[in-house]
């Protein structure tokens, strides 16, 4: 039985464990009953400050990255340093390769992305996806703060799930959270977040790809806001 096989056959067991327990009590019982290696992917947004506000403070053994694109917005890189500081532990950082971005650059420009939606998913891929990837590598249970209602494409995801593109288990701990759920405990719990979150982004990526959105619009309005309807993911997510 290879490692994909043997994943694979823990993930009922696995989900039997997680019945009935809090975001935080989950995270704290994969620990427990999951040897493999495990990994935090952090966008640094309010359902991910959450996330790893319960990691640190239950000093799980999870490791906790995030990907600076290198266009992300100052408040970002603000929390980044709050949040290392607030918790006296270390985000791991991931950057592009550099080289793929300065070809990138130098064929079409700084701004391509507004140009088509495949020049917006190569700059996704080059900035985002591919240092993913090395992130995860070597990885068995991938963390997300996904939740459900943030997209059309997110509904049908289950709590604890196998993730054919990476050949790991990916656990979505605040799936059936709502926004205000969210909101209301990172208040409570005093966790640091973007104060762009109080300006009408509700979800933040990279600063020229991300606005405010008007009340009663659609969550993911706020990204790739030029492009039309569609499924509007970036790939890290991609099923």
């Amino acid at each position: 039985m290879d490692l994909s096989q043997e994943l694979l056959a823990q993930l009922d067991s696995l989900r039997a464990t997680l019945t009935g327990l809090s975001p935080a009590d989950g995270l704290q019982r994969l620990t427990e009953v999951f040897d493999g290696p495990k990994a935090f992917s952090t966008s640094l947004g309010i359902e991910d400050q959450l996330i790893t506000h319960h990691i640190f403070e239950q000093n799980l053994p999870i490791r906790v990255f995030t990907l600076d694109t290198g266009r992300l917005f100052n408040e970002t890189y603000t929390l980044l340093h709050k949040t290392n500081t607030h918790y006296g532990k270390r985000i791991q950082v991931y950057f592009p390769q550099h080289e793929a971005v300065e070809q990138l650059v130098n064929e079409k420009g700084p701004m391509s992305f507004y140009n088509s939606i495949d020049d917006r998913k190569q700059c996704c891929f080059i900035r985002k996806v591919e240092p993913l990837n090395r992130a995860l590598k070597g990885v068995q249970l991938w963390v997300t703060g996904i939740r459900a209602d943030q997209s059309g494409a997110r509904q049908d995801l289950q709590l604890l799930e196998w993730d054919e593109a990476h050949q790991l288990i990916k656990y979505n701990p605040l799936l059936d959270y709502t926004l205000e759920q969210v909101k209301d405990e990172v208040k409570a719990l005093n966790i640091p977040y973007n104060p762009l979150h109080d300006k009408g982004f509700v979800s933040i990526g990279c600063a020229p790809c991300t606005r405010a959105i008007a009340e009663g619009e659609d969550f993911r309005a706020g990204r790739w806001w030029w492009e039309d309807n569609s499924k509007k993911e970036c790939g890290l997510h991609a099923r």
